[in-house]
Formats: structure tokens, C-alpha cells, sequence
């Protein structure tokens, strides 16, 4: 017996390779406004489609997920790539003053909007002052 072996070689499978190799996520960037009636987050997330994205609320984070696919045609392959993942996460601590419940969202040209409503008796109120 020898002290070398023959290994046999295979290419590993897609998920093989996940297993082994650390999962990239990017934090996409962030613009956050408030006004007198709540917040706005607006989220750079190119390439994620409406299905693919995930929002959740629990008590006071708030957590967005999305997925881009990036696809090639069918006879050309990638020679060079700078994209590293396609994963997007980010998460946010959610002030008491805000309404949860009412988040609203929507996705146009890569940009994610959320609005975050503040509970009505935070809000500011204009009061009209009647003369006599």
C-alpha cells in the first residue's frame, strides 16, 4: 500500500457550495425622513422584484429581506462579476410613537418606500382659535 491515494473528484452541487462558503448579504443604503404625521424609510434594492421581498414587524424592529435575480441570457456566461450576493438585509429599531400596524410599503425602480404612520394622539394637531 502506498502512502498516496486516488481521490476521485466531483463538482459539489449549488447547495453544496452554500453550505461551505458564508452567506454575503448587502445592507442596502438607507434615507430615513420624518414629518409631523411619521417616518419614511427609502431602501436602494436593485434587481428585487415585489414577490421576493420579506417585511416584517415584531413589537418595535422592524426587518426587511429581499432577493435580486440576476439573470443571463441563455448563450453568454458570466466572466467577471462585482456582485457577490444577491441577499439584501436590513433591520430597524421602531420607535413606541409609531404605528406598526399601519405600515405601508411599495417598490418602484429598485427604491423601497415605507411609511410608518405615528399613533394619532402623537401626532401634531392644529387648533383653531375662534375670535369672541
Amino acid at each position: 500500500m502506498t502512502d498516496k491515494q486516488d481521490v476521485t473528484t466531483r463538482e459539489s452541487t449549488a447547495a453544496e457550495r452554500a453550505e461551505r462558503e458564508p452567506s454575503l448579504v448587502i445592507v442596502p443604503a438607507a434615507d430615513v425622513f420624518e414629518d409631523s404625521s411619521g417616518i419614511t424609510l427609502q431602501l436602494d434594492m436593485p434587481g428585487v422584484a415585489k414577490d421576493r421581498l420579506n417585511l416584517q414587524v415584531n413589537q418595535n424592529a422592524l426587518v426587511i429581506e429581499g432577493s435580486a435575480q440576476i439573470s443571463m441570457p441563455q448563450d453568454m456566461a458570466a466572466l467577471h462579476a462585482e456582485v457577490r450576493s444577491t441577499r439584501y438585509r436590513r433591520s430597524f429599531v421602531l420607535s413606541e410613537e409609531l404605528e406598526t400596524d399601519k405600515v405601508d410599503a411599495s417598490l418602484r425602480d429598485g427604491v423601497l418606500t415605507v411609511r410608518i404612520p405615528k399613533r394619532a394622539e402623537l401626532q401634531l394637531r392644529r387648533i383653531e382659535v375662534r375670535a369672541g
